[in-house]
């Protein structure tokens, strides 16, 4: 129990560290791209893969079904086909930029998802991305790594602890999913 008490207890010194201004301009430039009728990217590895998946789910049926505007979303690790293609035959660390190089356009966004900030396939479409124009989102610990630098709005958590940031991923997606389901956001 008391492992419990304390898990509960630093992830809610950690939730306090989120910076609502930044999760407020992603929602923001998430509302924009939809408005444009632009693309969102989602990508990261393992745990972060399936919170990018989730926020898919979430954005494309909660934010999207039943409005008059919907958004364009995809999960750039969901093709395991695609996914496992380019990584046996080229290379894992081309597996996202790939995709990108045939759908992102000026004007899109990619929210890379990364508790190292290091990934380096994660790197790679974020640079190719912010060289095509796209609004670049990183969702990655506060203390280091390469992707806290190389996007355009950073939304970090304070901590290195890789299942509380893991829990601050999952919420930050929830918030900026949620504000459209719930209407705030338009």
């Amino acid at each position: 129990m008391q492992f419990a008490i304390d898990y509960i207890r630093e992830l809610r010194r950690t939730l306090e560290g989120l910076d609502p201004a930044a999760i407020g301009q992603a929602i923001s430039w998430l509302r924009e791209a939809r408005d444009a009728g632009r693309m969102i990217f989602v990508c990261g590895n393992g745990g972060s893969a399936s919170i990018a998946s989730h926020m898919v789910v979430d954005t494309l049926k909660g934010a999207s079904y039943g409005h008059e505007s919907r958004f364009k979303i995809i999960g750039l690790a969901d093709n395991a086909a695609t996914l496992t293609a380019y990584a046996n035959d080229v290379d894992y660390d081309c597996v996202f930029v790939e995709q990108l190089r045939n759908f992102a356009r000026e004007g899109d966004v990619l929210l890379a998802v990364s508790g190292s900030g290091n990934s380096r396939n994660v790197l790679k479409a974020v640079e190719y991305a912010n060289g095509a124009g796209c609004r670049t989102i990183g969702l990655t610990q506060a203390g280091g790594g390469a992707l806290k630098d190389l996007a355009h709005l950073t939304l970090a958590v304070p901590s290195s602890h890789m299942g509380r940031l893991e829990d601050c991923f999952m919420v930050m997606t929830h918030i900026m999913t949620y504000a459209f389901m719930e209407k705030v956001a338009g």
